[in-house]
């Protein structure tokens, strides 16, 4: 199984509480970030796009860096690992997005891939006069189809003429091309979404689900399966965890305990609020699941809270769903988290045991 980190891109991670670590994003975080993933030899990063926070006493991801220019730096500096930027497809007209991938393939050869999102947070685009309406939640992957398939025609063939309902290519062209092609991510999951990443993504980014039980997104990775065969394609599913760990299972399970009383109500009812506005889109994890359960105070995703010993154990339980292709990390410290997961989890776990013990003590 793959393991990457979804890097820090936005103030405070991926937990929206005033006992979690407090801090701003910055290339020099993430860069460390980076650099340490690569020593441990984990396989990618991938950076989200938010253009506007959740607001609360926290001022929850009020901060946040700009993915492709952010990769772009994270490149230069690494050698080995793969990186993912994301493009807002409401925002980056799909040629320019094609020749900033190209020009980030060009430092990274081979190394550079792109997560399509089509934009469920309203706000996020009508502060800047950019929402389309709202019956973009109803069409938003038709929008999404045609952007696909003029990058990809930009990639492999240099040139894009699409006469469609959302964009009209006029012999757009696009040179150099890259070497090795831009693998697509996307997150789809309402009937919607299975269908776009059946035709266009080589991954789905999917969330993992409740406390300590890897194997609660089976069914998801199953239905991404049969589509994806359906449209006779091979698709790979990368789940998202958070690793909440301690030295014994009592200690991690007390830290995120501490973490859940601080829960910014305010930012998680903000966020509440944007994802109830999609009436037309179907339950698609860019909007529903992010309406979080009661208690909840981490976007929802699947959290694995124990020692080290156990959440090594919970990751090889993971790497057993069919259908998997990697796992996608977020920690509560960063610093913290990267340096033990390389360290302490990492060199139990069974599905890793192919690093050998050299990437393991880097």
């Amino acid at each position: 199984m793959e393991v990457g980190v979804f890097i820090p891109i936005g103030n405070n991670g991926w937990l929206i509480s005033s006992n979690a670590p407090q801090y701003k994003p910055s290339f020099t975080l993430n860069k460390e970030i980076a650099l340490k993933a690569e020593q441990y030899g984990l396989d990618f990063l991938l950076s989200m796009i938010k253009l506007r926070g959740f607001g609360g006493k926290t001022g929850f991801w009020d901060y946040n860096l700009e993915s492709f220019t952010l990769m772009a730096g994270l490149a230069a500096v690494t050698d080995r690992i793969r990186l993912f930027a994301t493009a807002a497809s409401l925002v980056l007209p799909p040629a320019i997005m094609a020749r900033m991938a190209v020009t980030i393939d060009s430092i990274a050869p081979g190394r550079f891939g792109v997560n399509l999102i089509t934009g469920w947070q309203r706000p996020e685009y009508s502060q800047m006069g950019l929402w389309p309406g709202d019956e973009h939640f109803a069409h938003r992957y038709d929008h999404l189809s045609e952007y696909a398939q003029i990058a990809k025609e930009l990639w492999t063939t240099g040139r894009s003429d699409l006469k469609g309902t959302y964009f009209q290519m006029d012999d757009c062209r696009l040179l150099p091309m890259p070497e090795n092609g831009i693998k697509l991510v996307c997150a789809g999951q309402s009937q919607a979404g299975l269908g776009f990443m059946a035709r266009h993504a080589d991954y789905n980014f999917c969330l993992g689900q409740g406390i300590n039980t890897p194997k609660a997104l089976a069914p998801m990775a199953a239905r991404v399966q049969a589509a994806a065969a359906e449209a006779g394609r091979e698709v790979g599913s990368l789940a998202l965890f958070m690793l909440i760990t301690d030295e014994t299972d009592e200690a991690a399970m007390a830290k995120w305990e501490h973490y859940r009383e601080g829960a910014d109500f305010e930012a998680i009812n903000w966020m509440a609020q944007q994802a109830s506005a999609d009436t037309k889109g179907g339950n698609d994890t860019n909007a529903r699941q992010y309406a979080l359960p009661q208690g909840a105070i981490n976007l929802n995703m699947g959290t694995l809270v124990g020692s080290h010993a156990s959440v090594a154990r919970m990751l090889d339980e993971l790497s057993e769903v069919p259908g998997l292709a990697g796992v996608l990390l977020t920690f509560d410290d960063f610093q913290r988290g990267i340096v033990e997961f390389g360290e302490r989890i990492q060199p139990l776990m069974r599905c890793r045991a192919h690093l050998g013990t050299a990437a393991q003590a880097a």
